[in-house]
């Protein structure tokens, strides 16, 4: 049994992965940040330290057509809205960073929503 707790095991997962993922200009990172009631999607380019655009259930667009923000759904939408505005930008391939969090439910809904929305990585 791990003596750290999940917030911890999830940061050193995030760490570990930040090690090798890098936003460019060219191919900016998409971020996403989950917590229990809410998730959000950034596309960052790390080498200006600047967030290019950026989307989440608390959106004014998305808070009306989203009951709740922890499921799936509110994920898909999220996916969608980050990618038609990284499209808007300019930006059609980008670097995923799950933030430590596991590519599996709301994370792995955001992903394929973006993808299909037309945002490659």
């Amino acid at each position: 049994m791990s003596s750290l707790s999940r917030k911890q095991q999830t940061q050193k997962r995030h760490r570990r992965l930040r090690r090798h993922l890098n936003g460019t200009a060219e191919r900016p990172r998409l971020a996403v940040f989950r917590s229990n009631n809410h998730i959000y999607a950034q596309v960052i380019d790390d080498a200006a330290q600047s967030t290019l655009c950026s989307a989440s259930t608390v959106d004014k667009e998305l808070r009306s057509s989203v009951s709740t923000g922890g499921t799936c759904d509110a994920s898909v939408a999220v996916g969608q809205l980050v990618a038609k505005r990284a499209l808007a930008k300019g930006i059609s391939q980008v670097v995923f960073d799950r933030g430590g969090n596991l590519y599996h439910g709301r994370v792995k809904a955001l992903a394929d929503a973006a993808r299909e929305a037309g945002l490659q990585f």
